[in-house]
């Protein structure tokens, strides 16, 4: 049996990135500002992290407008739901490993 460790997704598993992925499942869309606000980020600091999560093709974004101001929204895709999924599956084999269960 492979260590749980192993299982952890370098994209998904870094903390800001973890929380966008969390807070987009909840949703069935987040506003760009909102993330910002909930996980204390910059907007160019959540760019990036939206970036690598977009390029990974585990959240799309969604650009419009909410009257006349321009809003962008986060989406999860199916393949993010997957990959959250599988990093809280490996999260809770770690703390049934570590508490001897």
């Amino acid at each position: 049996m492979t260590h749980p460790t192993g299982q952890l997704n370098d994209t998904v598993h870094q903390r800001h990135r973890l929380g966008i992925l969390t807070i987009a499942s909840e949703a069935s869309r987040v506003e760009f500002t909102y993330l910002c606000e909930a996980l204390e980020l910059t907007r160019g600091n959540l760019n990036r992290h939206l970036a690598v999560l977009a390029e990974a093709g585990l959240v799309t974004l969604e650009k419009g407008y909410d009257g006349t101001r321009p809003k962008t929204w986060i989406v999860i895709t199916k393949p993010g739901r997957t990959a959250l999924a599988a990093e809280i599956d490996a999260l809770e084999q770690l703390i049934r490993r570590h508490r001897g269960d």
